[in-house]
């Protein structure tokens, strides 16, 4: 069985990519399941989608533990713990990264013993939450690499899962597919199909007692209600709303209104403030600020910035 995970950020078509590769494998003769794994997360959130395929019936269900392929559509992910790039990778397991930097330098910093690919990165773009046709590229990877999904194939898939959009971004996302595919033939094949570990291997874990100790004072609890903030969401931002107040006109209760976690903040004077420990950075104010007093910048810079501001 074919077990392929795709790892990106909301906005970035992972869902898209897994739903290409399941409908590929489908035409080429497989039993598939693909699905997106995620939750209320919005733009710019950690999310993972995952496909198996086999020539027999499929009776896994679940996330995958132990994937085939890894494909990572943003390389900020590979080392936040909480986006689970690099869950059940072994040595069978191929990583493929779209990235700027060489085998070598992740090879270094993962020190794993999965064989690393990279899928060579297009120019950087200002808002990497919307990295454009990256779920066709990192489909068309996926798909060279399994060795069991032909051109012809990959390319009725894309045509079938884009069928809303217009012909002219179709056949771009067939140019770049294609591209991706050809790039990446000498690699055709390298993903192995694998087996689950064995039941009869399960070992047990040994139970641990952990003295309770009274407290005084109760600690806070952030998975009971009415404690989500202390949840910063803000640690998702990869672009963060800023407030030109010059230009702002005080009519904060449109961009207070629209913000979908209500991490905008209207001060007493009038004029709304941004609770970036709670901003996803979805730039929904941004799109809906009237006077355009809210400008995007991307998160690296903003903090270099304050960095530079408080030195």
């Amino acid at each position: 069985m074919f077990r392929v995970r795709f790892h990106g950020r909301g906005g970035q078509g992972m869902k898209t990519a897994s739903r290409i590769l399941g409908t590929a494998f489908f035409k080429a003769g497989y039993e598939v399941q693909d699905a997106p794994r995620y939750g209320a997360e919005r733009r710019g959130a950690p999310i993972f989608a995952y496909v198996r395929a086999a020539r027999t019936v499929i009776n896994e269900r679940g996330v995958i533990s132990h994937p085939s392929l890894v494909v990572v559509a943003d390389d900020t992910l590979v080392g936040m713990p909480a986006a689970g790039v690099t869950h059940g990778m072994d040595a069978h397991t191929v990583l493929l990264i779209n990235s700027h930097e060489g085998v070598e330098t992740w090879q270094q910093r993962l020190n794993t013993e999965a064989k690393i690919l990279i899928l060579v990165a297009p120019e950087e773009v200002e808002d990497r939450a919307a990295l454009p046709y990256i779920g066709s590229r990192c489909a068309a990877a996926a798909a060279v690499l399994t060795g069991v999904i032909s051109r012809k194939i990959l390319l009725a898939a894309i045509s079938e899962e884009l069928d809303h959009l217009s012909e002219n971004i179709i056949s771009h996302n067939h140019d770049i597919a294609l591209s991706v595919f050809d790039d990446l033939a000498g690699h055709k094949g390298l993903v192995e199909q694998s087996n689950p570990p064995p039941a009869t291997d399960y070992v047990r874990p040994e139970w641990i007692d952990v003295p309770f100790e009274n407290a005084q004072i109760s600690n806070l609890a952030i998975h009971t209600g009415a404690t989500s903030v202390q949840v910063r969401t803000g640690l998702w931002r990869t672009m963060r709303p800023v407030i030109n107040y010059e230009k702002c006109s005080a009519c904060s209760w449109i961009c207070s209104t629209y913000c979908p976690d209500g991490a905008i903040n209207v001060r007493t004077d009038g004029y709304p403030d941004i609770d970036y420990d709670h901003c996803k950075g979805c730039l929904v104010c941004v799109a809906q600020c009237p006077p355009h007093a809210i400008e995007s910048i991307a998160e690296h810079v903003a903090r270099e910035q304050e960095a530079g501001a408080t030195s």
